[in-house]
């Protein structure tokens, strides 16, 4: 029987897995319409979004299922529990992929505002964030999920970079408000995505460690 659920759970970390590809390649693709300005990027982010829901379901279901059935203590229940919060935090990424998107679809219709250099390296170091963090879940690293913790600093720096640097367009030329709110919009659904790499690492750590650390991720920074 203990076998039996051993393999259960095997098969919730590996569709943890296929979901977390799904949702990077969304980041990707969602970012490089908007750096290559491609609508046909958009259309495959919006197709994947039914992938990534469709694993959300199976992943809860089963979770649920596990519940009812096993009734799990302990170590076993605090696993479940984070199954079900990083299965939501995965699809809440997709979703940002897709926020993304649609906004790119607005910014298509006019020429570029500005080169994009902080934005595209927002998306690589959330797609990073997102891979790293479910190797930490996968593996039960909680060096690396402390690391994780540590890089949304630097997200959040390019954030407030590019709002200060948007907010300059706007001031100096009214006629770029609309372009420059749609890149503000892509630069904060991407530190969204940080933000969800970062509470699947907060339920790691607290996996592995025993320690609840969210909202204390300044601490993280200074350890």
């Amino acid at each position: 029987m203990e076998r039996h659920f051993d393999d259960e759970l095997k098969d919730l970390r590996q569709k943890l897995l296929q979901m977390a590809d799904t949702a990077q390649e969304m980041i990707g693709l969602a970012a490089k319409a908007l750096v290559e300005r491609k609508k046909e990027l958009t259309d495959k982010v919006f197709a994947l979004e039914d992938t990534v829901n469709h694993t959300e379901i199976e992943i809860e279901e089963e979770v649920l299922r596990l519940f009812a059935l096993r009734q799990p203590i302990a170590g076993d229940l605090r696993l479940l529990t984070a199954i079900l919060k990083i299965n939501n935090d995965l699809e809440r990424v997709a979703d940002q992929a897709v926020n993304i998107s649609e906004t790119v679809l607005f910014l298509l219709k006019e020429p570029p505002l500005k080169p994009l250099i902080d934005i595209p390296q927002m998306a690589l170091l959330a797609q990073k964030m997102v891979k790293s963090s479910i190797e930490a879940f996968v593996h039960e690293d909680a060096k690396l999920a402390h690391q994780v913790c540590r890089d949304d600093d630097e997200v959040d720096r390019l954030n407030d970079q590019v709002f200060r640097e948007l907010l300059t367009y706007m001031m100096e030329d009214p006629k770029s408000i609309t372009r420059a709110v749609d890149l503000i919009l892509v630069s904060r659904n991407l530190e969204r995505i940080a933000d969800h790499a970062t509470n699947i690492c907060e339920d790691v750590i607290f996996i592995v460690e025993g320690k609840n650390i969210r909202h204390h991720i300044e601490d993280e920074a200074s350890s």
